[in-house]
């Protein structure tokens, strides 16, 4: 007898009256994909509507050098960190992004019972934004305009489709690229893709894991953690990108740096908590909602010091 589909497994109802919960997963190697797929399963299967977004940073760059092409890093002018994308980089990006790494973790998800679909944010235009043909770097002193570059921001993200899949109950894996209003391949961050598409499910919580307890204040010392940052949601709005979470991006490092932009983003978005958490435990998703790693919660008003305030 053949085996039942995932599709065809008794998952029970999703909740009702709650938005999804938004789970990235990040891309270093030193998560535990294991936990984290048998975790997402058992919220999955609890009744949790569920959307995972992955990363895959650290094994493109190890194909890249395999294929001749490494990657190159650029710092823009407002100081962030990412990678220089000309065509080819985004070609082996959606090699490793799309094909090994997001079947992976549909296969993951599958065994487990779960019946998980993976797309990029290309497919349907999931992610979808105004392509970057001209980036603006700094090196040194010096400022820079490079060419041909195949990056973009998401600004709209096809909820429809989205909600499609969630009200059929299946969990979907979405990974960039996405794609550009003209329907190009455009490279995405994404923990930012992931920060919108919170804000647009109306999502309950959204999960950041990498392989690090959360954002430290004195980087590498785990003993460092900040623990939770409130933040009044008038304090969201300021002339900066990370406006509110100012102690955060000052303790940040490297990609820690665009979890807490994204962060912002979907406080921005409407939601209420961003947890940023440890991928290489045992039941880490679980764990950071019951407190675990470095929680940014709105509060209802400002308090009487009127800023935000980090705890360690």
């Amino acid at each position: 007898m053949p085996e039942p589909h995932p599709a065809d497994a008794p998952t029970g109802p999703r909740q009702a009256g709650e938005g999804p919960l938004v789970i990235k997963a990040g891309g270093g190697k030193s998560l535990d994909l294991d936990a984290i797929a048998s975790d997402v399963a058992e919220l999955f299967n609890s009744g949790r509507a569920v959307v995972l977004v992955h990363g895959g940073a650290e094994t493109t760059n190890e194909v890249a050098e395999q294929l001749g092409h490494p990657p190159q890093f650029v710092t823009s002018e407002s100081g962030y960190s990412s990678r220089r994308t000309d065509r080819r980089t985004l070609e082996i990006f959606e090699m490793v992004y799309c094909g090994l790494l997001n079947k992976r973790w549909v296969e993951q998800l599958q065994r487990r019972g779960i019946p998980a679909v993976g797309l990029s944010g290309l497919d349907g235009r999931l992610f979808e934004g105004r392509r970057k043909d001209k980036l603006r770097i700094r090196v040194g002193a010096r400022r820079l305009v490079l060419r041909d570059d195949w990056t973009g921001t998401v600004e709209r993200v096809n909820t429809e489709l989205l909600r499609l899949l969630l009200d059929g109950g299946y969990l979907p894996v979405l990974t960039p690229p996405g794609s550009s209003f003209n329907g190009e391949a455009v490279n995405v961050d994404g923990d930012r893709a992931a920060a919108a598409v919170a804000g647009a499910l109306g999502a309950s919580t959204l999960v950041y894991l990498s392989g690090a307890p959360g954002l430290l204040a004195d980087f590498p010392d785990e003993a460092s953690l900040i623990s939770r940052l409130d933040v009044a949601r008038d304090e969201l709005t300021g002339p900066e990108a990370h406006a509110g979470l100012e102690p955060l991006m000052a303790a940040a490092q490297d990609r820690m740096k665009k979890k807490v932009l994204g962060a912002a983003e979907a406080l921005r978005g409407g939601l209420s908590r961003v947890v940023l958490a440890d991928g290489r435990i045992e039941r880490p998703v679980r764990a950071a909602l019951e407190g675990a790693g470095t929680h940014v919660v709105v509060r209802s008003s400002v308090t009487s010091h009127g800023a935000a305030e980090a705890t360690r």
